[in-house]
């Protein structure tokens, strides 16, 4: 199969979607890999890099789409991008459609097999392809949230971890699984005093079990969040719903409740946001200020730290890119139930129930298209 690697154009997004590492695995299993001049520059990884490791390097993204059977990225693809895909191709990349419909109506008008990262599952029900990602996205929700609080960012004047004779900042994170688990444990790091808020007792037992003393749970009720939000000095949303809209936890009128200067930091962005006053911001631009508290909701976070989650992501992304080249998309998704969970767009149809439901748009099953 013919693998197309184009250089990312999101604003401020400089992962890459293969490493010359994965571009070697793919090449000695017979595939022939094209890597757009440049792609992997800002992660360290020059062209002859990728030439050493068997990929032809091509200079424009439009000849990456003309002649590659599947593309492979990091980022939804941005408008530029959506006219250059074509009928059948394969398109492996993060999608989050849920919030995005022009993203949808693109994908669909072009006819091709657009397969989602974050909606690909694995035999425990975990999400292997949005895991590292969100590793690194709930640990910098800290620094993110610690610098938010600075008063030069409009915020409370607080250190996380407080000093000598002073109480440290409260940190809520409502969600506890990757993200939120990981914030807690950069945030208990920097001595922070942190609760995690979640509707699953297990998950609770889990954390409490883990953590002792130095986490406080508290199961998710409109009365839980609404007195943990109030008090928060720095507050983490880290809520996930599989290819679904993030339900919106924190109304308009409890931010007005809350402390002047204390900070959100919407990870759960990328799905619309679980607080109400959240709106997409970049890496450039990445703070607001509604209602004297900050809003940090950065849709890309682990692309400031381009380097770290790119190898993270090729990690659990590679054994599936070689299952589609060496498969073919029809007989990977239908062989492989959890790569088929990833399938969002085929052949002009929404073929998953999460993405149709959010979008108000017609479901599909997968296998009615993929065996016909």
């Amino acid at each position: 199969m013919r693998i197309g690697v184009p250089k990312e154009i999101k604003n401020h997004e400089y992962r890459v979607g293969l490493t010359p590492a994965s571009v070697r695995e793919l090449t000695l299993h017979g595939h022939q890999v094209l890597v757009q001049e440049n792609a992997g520059l800002a992660t360290d990884f020059d062209n002859d890099h990728y030439r050493s490791a068997g990929a032809d390097i091509v200079e424009t993204s439009e000849s990456i789409y003309f002649h590659a059977d599947m593309i492979v990225k990091v980022k939804e693809p941005q408008p530029d991008e959506l006219r250059l895909l074509r009928d059948d191709q394969i398109l492996f990349t993060y999608l989050h459609l849920a919030p995005d419909p022009q993203q949808a109506k693109g994908l669909l008008e072009s006819g091709c097999v657009a397969i989602a990262y974050e909606t690909v599952t694995d035999p425990y029900g975990g999400l292997p392809l949005l895991a590292p990602m969100s590793e690194v996205a709930g640990r910098m929700s800290v620094q993110a949230g610690a610098h938010a609080l600075e008063m030069g960012q409009g915020g409370r004047g607080m250190l996380l971890g407080g000093v000598s004779g002073v109480p440290s900042a409260k940190v809520v994170i409502l969600g506890g699984g990757v993200v939120g688990t990981n914030a807690a444990r950069v945030a208990m790091g920097m001595e922070a005093h942190v609760t995690i808020v979640d509707k699953s007792i297990h998950r609770l037992q889990q954390l409490d079990q883990q953590y002792g003393s130095r986490i406080n749970t508290i199961f998710s009720t409109v009365d839980a969040i609404e007195a943990q939000i109030t008090e928060a000095d720095l507050v983490i949303g880290a809520v996930l719903v599989p290819g679904g809209a993030t339900p919106k936890l924190v109304s308009r009128q409890l931010v007005t409740a809350m402390k002047r200067g204390a900070v959100l930091v919407d990870v759960a962005i990328d799905q619309g946001g679980c607080f109400e006053t959240s709106k997409p911001t970049t890496l450039a631009d990445p703070v607001y200020i509604l209602d004297d508290v900050v809003h940090y909701c950065v849709t890309n976070m682990p692309g400031a730290v381009a380097r770290t989650s790119t190898f993270a992501l090729n990690n659990v992304t590679l054994p599936f890119v070689l299952t589609i080249a060496g498969k073919g998309y029809r007989n990977a998704l239908i062989d492989n139930v959890h790569l088929r969970d990833g399938l969002n767009v085929c052949q002009g149809k929404i073929t998953h129930q999460a993405v149709a439901n959010d979008l108000g748009m017609l479901y599909t099953q997968p296998l009615e298209l993929l065996q016909n």
